[in-house]
């Protein structure tokens, strides 16, 4: 008897279990986060899974909190777990700080910021 309802448990939580979705994790970012670089042209990050480049953004800021640049991010052709900002002409030394929210493939929203700082 005790068999059968260990059996029977089992096979309702496997029934009843819904499938775990994961978020877009931020795994690589051009430039680095917390990066000191002589010059940046872009910024691009790679995530974990595919984002959705229409629902998501990426903004730059520089020290005083101004945008460096009002183009939508863009997902790359390529891969769908890439996502790019081109910068407008070289940027001043400074500190910048970058700000992204993007829609996961499976309808999950992720965020995040960091700064990378571009040398005198």
């Amino acid at each position: 008897m005790m068999k059968v309802l260990t059996v029977l448990a089992v096979l309702a939580g496997v029934f009843s279990a819904s499938p775990a979705f994961a978020h877009a994790h931020l795994l690589q970012a051009e430039p680095a986060v917390g990066a000191e670089v002589a010059s940046a042209a872009a910024v691009r990050l790679s995530f974990s899974e595919g984002v959705e480049g229409k629902f998501s953004s990426i903004t730059v800021t520089d020290a005083a909190g101004r945008a460096v640049s009002s183009e939508p991010a863009r997902a790359d052709p390529q891969d769908g777990r890439v996502l790019g900002l081109l910068l407008p002409g070289p940027l001043a030394p400074g500190v910048y700080s970058v700000s992204w929210s993007v829609v996961s493939v499976d309808t999950h929203r992720s965020s995040g910021h960091f700064t990378f700082t571009v040398r005198p």
